[in-house]
């Protein structure tokens, strides 16, 4: 018989602002969605707050002096939610029996393994961590047909992607696509001028035009970083060549991505810059339920641009390009550099284009090897990273002291 219980979520990453978005949609389907599972990094406070809220059965953290601290939080209130840490209680509520559902939001290498967990146990997965496919995309990718998981991608890009592709889908010769134009805003930055762009601070650097969205991922989106690891997770995920995806600056954000098909039609998925739109889409799918986000006015928004990346200005897009071209670990490097520079850049020890130098002499002198397993996969990682902190080092004189991105969650 038809179950019309709630399926349970585990949401990882809760209290970014992928995890924040999603509990927000769930909370607008309590027959559809109970909420299973939250996990948070370190912001104990208003991981105790959602647990109020939503009564989890597990909450977990990475630290157990944090989880000591969730403890006592939720004791006072007489929750009977289990506060657990540590990598392996990610990934053990994340592949648990009970969840139907898994929102994969933890921010970089962190994600990987309990986003590999859900994918293993056969879970619908709901993959905001594109770390997870730029790291170990083959192996992800692998890992994914042999257990049967459901991937449905929660970057807006490749949510719109998947929107204009048909379904089920096997590659893009058989689909009759000729290409894939991946958007990006250009970032608070597009504009700015070039001698300028030495002296950014990090709070202008996180001050974006159009999206909400966490430190790390709002200084990705100004080297346009983040763009280029959206490149590395699209040709994955829907099996292309780099050639055959183009990245359009677009800086409304209103076109999410397109796909160019071969008889000469052009299919955009359009909507306001609101993650709410693809997270609903992607935790209902086929179906479409409510999101909370407000419908396009296409009269108001009067007129939409397009125009080519100035890889110049962006030299993280050409970077990301290289990495995909030459396979193996050269993406894996390319995200742990990534992560090292951008922490160094928050706590002030290089400036904002050295991100992009850091990154580039890393790769250089960084020997790229084949990934045959998870294990190979965590060696290059931190391979990269202690190769990075050289660099910093030598590049700056700085001491690379800022927090470990290793650790970090949306």
């Amino acid at each position: 018989m038809y179950s019309t219980l709630p399926q349970p979520v585990c949401v990882l990453g809760s209290t970014g602002s992928i995890g924040v978005s999603t509990l927000d949609v769930l909370a607008r389907h309590p027959q559809k969605y109970s909420v299973y599972a939250l996990t948070a990094r370190d912001r104990i406070e208003q991981l105790a707050q959602q647990c109020r809220r939503f009564s989890p059965r597990y909450a977990v953290v990475l630290d157990d002096d944090k989880a000591a601290q969730l403890r006592l939080a939720l004791q006072a209130d007489n929750l009977a939610t289990e506060v657990l840490s540590g990598v392996d209680a990610l990934c053990r509520v994340a592949s648990d029996d009970a969840v139907a559902i898994v929102m994969a939001a933890i921010v970089g290498a962190a994600g990987l393994q309990p986003t590999m967990a859900a994918v293993r146990a056969g879970k619908k997965v709901l993959l905001a961590n594109k770390e997870s496919l730029v790291m170990a995309g083959p192996l992800f990718m692998a890992a994914l047909e042999e257990s049967g998981a459901q991937l449905l991608p929660i970057d807006s890009e490749h949510n719109a992607i998947f929107q204009c592709l048909p379904y089920p889908f096997d590659g893009l010769g058989g689909a009759g696509v000729e290409r894939i134009l991946l958007t990006g805003s250009g970032g608070p930055f597009r504009t700015t001028d070039l001698a300028a762009l030495d002296s950014v601070t990090p709070e202008q650097a996180c001050r974006h035009p159009n999206w909400s969205m966490g430190r790390k991922i709002s200084v990705d989106s100004a080297t346009m970083m983040n763009k280029g690891l959206e490149f590395i997770e699209a040709c994955y995920l829907f099996h292309a060549t780099p050639a055959e995806i183009q990245v359009v600056v677009h800086p409304q954000s209103i076109v999410h991505s397109m796909v160019q098909y071969r008889d000469g039609s052009l299919l955009a998925q359009m909507g306001n810059p609101d993650m709410r739109t693809p997270i609903a889409h992607a935790l209902a799918f086929p179906e479409r339920i409510d999101s909370g986000v407000a419908a396009l006015d296409l009269i108001a928004q009067g007129h939409l641009d397009f125009e080519a990346p100035d890889e110049s200005r962006f030299p993280c897009l050409k970077l990301a390009r290289e990495a995909m071209e030459a396979g193996g670990s050269a993406p894996t490097t390319l995200n742990a550099a990534n992560e090292i520079a951008v922490d160094a850049f928050l706590a002030g020890e290089l400036p904002f284009t050295g991100i992009a130098r850091l990154i580039e002499k890393v790769m250089k002198t960084t020997q790229v090897v084949e990934l045959t397993d998870l294990d190979a996969v965590e060696l290059a990682d931190q391979s990269a990273r202690k190769r990075a902190v050289e660099v910093l080092a030598e590049l700056y004189g700085a001491h690379g002291g800022a927090p470990s991105p290793q650790t970090r969650s949306k």
